[in-house]
């Protein structure tokens, strides 16, 4: 049986605070009425009392024992009711990508498509064919993408069978939001780990699953060969450890962005969009002179700045 999974769990508290033993703005009252109306469920059964008795602690009992169908009513209706109050009042979304990341939630339950509201208003179909065939792959090649990630811990010490698998997985994930991305090659004797295409710019990658951080002569190094090539060639350098304090203050980056291996498990996990990815780290450096922000902070960032 199907029913959500701990990183799903956590999309959910984000839109609806149920961490906080509250669920948006229900009484205890409103909230036993709503479940029975909209779900069918009476969710003051002592069924949905194995975490406790607050209204946020029923509604994870229920997302974690629940019947899918159940929950993806459930999930469907608190949408509806969260996003008719926000649009209704102008705000403007606070969760990063709630629409789509909770939509592929309700689809993997086997639920149909959350509405966009804001788009419905406008007359626009808000999930047109060919979008509900994409969505249904990326999900499913992100996920494998996810659990070949977190497998990747598990390899042997040697590095070079890391490194391997750690470029093709990129590939991969690049190649799921349709990036054209290809696989190492050599060119005159010199090494390129892969490359990918995005915005008209083509970026070549250079992916190190080392032990140990990067430090700043390695950083120019890869700079070099980007330099080398025309000027609409960009880069992206994914160290898995991360990069030195001092190497990160001693390189100065010029068409090249950086990432580490957290910032590859946030957009696995939370089903991030990479090009919004690299945008936002283009911008930040663009903005900040600051050549490295990890995802979460520029996502977070972005929260508190809507």
């Amino acid at each position: 049986m199907e029913q959500l999974r701990p990183i799903e769990l956590i999309l959910v508290d984000e839109l609806f605070g149920m961490s906080s033993g509250y669920v948006v703005d229900f009484t205890n009252n409103t909230f036993a009425d709503f479940f029975n109306r909209e779900v069918g469920v009476d969710i003051d059964d002592g069924a949905y009392a194995i975490y406790g008795g607050s209204k946020g602690k029923r509604l994870r009992a229920f997302l974690t024992v629940g019947q899918p169908r159940a929950i993806v009513r459930a999930l469907a209706a608190l949408w509806e009711y969260c996003e008719t109050k926000r649009v209704a009042s102008q705000q403007i979304e606070m969760a990063v990508d709630a629409h789509r990341r909770l939509s592929l939630i309700v689809e993997r339950l086997g639920g149909p498509l959350l509405p966009d509201y804001e788009i419905v208003r406008s007359g626009v179909d808000p999930n047109p064919p060919n979008t509900r065939k994409a969505l249904r792959s990326n999900e499913q090649e992100l996920r494998r993408l996810e659990e070949r990630f977190l497998a990747l811990h598990e390899l042997s010490d040697d590095p070079q069978a890391r490194g391997r698998h750690f470029e093709r997985l990129l590939t991969d994930l690049y190649n799921a939001w349709d990036m054209d991305a290809r696989g190492g090659f050599t060119v005159v004797g010199e090494q390129i780990d892969g490359s990918f295409q995005l915005n008209g710019n083509t970026y070549l990658l250079e992916a190190k699953w080392h032990r140990v951080k990067t430090d700043a002569s390695t950083l120019r190094g890869f700079q070099g060969k980007v330099n080398e090539r025309p000027k609409w060639t960009r880069g992206l350098f994914v160290s898995f450890a991360g990069f030195t304090e001092v190497g990160l203050q001693a390189f100065t980056v010029r068409k090249i962005i950086l990432a580490d291996g957290m910032d590859i498990y946030e957009a696995l996990a939370r089903r991030l969009s990479i090009p919004d990815i690299i945008a936002a780290k283009i911008r930040h450096a663009s903005e900040t002179r600051r050549y490295f922000k990890r995802v979460r902070g520029l996502f977070l960032l972005w929260k508190r700045l809507l």
